[in-house]
């Protein structure tokens, strides 16, 4: 039986053009594209980040990309492909859809997240350390 939770993935998949990492650096580089990092503070201090990404972490993600919104980030309103990662392509893929869901058309995510972004030898930053509470 499937789950649900595989369910609502391969909806929100079966909307997108995912992009493979090399794809996704491309894009990036010709400036056509925004990448941003929806991982946790912690997974991304552990782990690095791809370098020149945008780091919204995934709980304000709508709020920031809504154009219609106060909170949005200026970039909100251009028309770049926003890129999203996560750490295996599976919560940015969810992402990537719910952006669309609030106008952001042309959003995406990168198949197989940063741990593929690594493995294809792309660049990345080291990690920061996260400061305790």
């Amino acid at each position: 039986m499937t789950s649900r939770v595989d369910l609502l993935l391969s909806a929100a998949r079966a909307r997108l053009d995912r992009l493979s990492p090399e794809q996704a650096a491309a894009e990036i580089r010709s400036g056509a594209a925004v990448l941003v990092d929806i991982r946790p503070a912690a997974q991304r201090a552990e782990q690095g980040e791809p370098d020149g990404a945008l780091v919204v972490e995934r709980n304000v993600l709508e709020w920031r990309f809504d154009p219609t919104n106060d909170a949005a980030l200026p970039i909100a309103a251009d028309d770049l492909r926003v890129v999203v990662i996560c750490q295996e392509g599976y919560t940015s893929s969810l992402a990537a859809a719910a952006l669309r869901d609030v106008g952001v058309h042309r959003a995406t995510d990168v198949d197989g997240g940063f741990a593929a972004w690594r493995a294809a030898g792309l660049p990345t930053t080291p990690g920061r350390a996260v400061s305790p509470r």
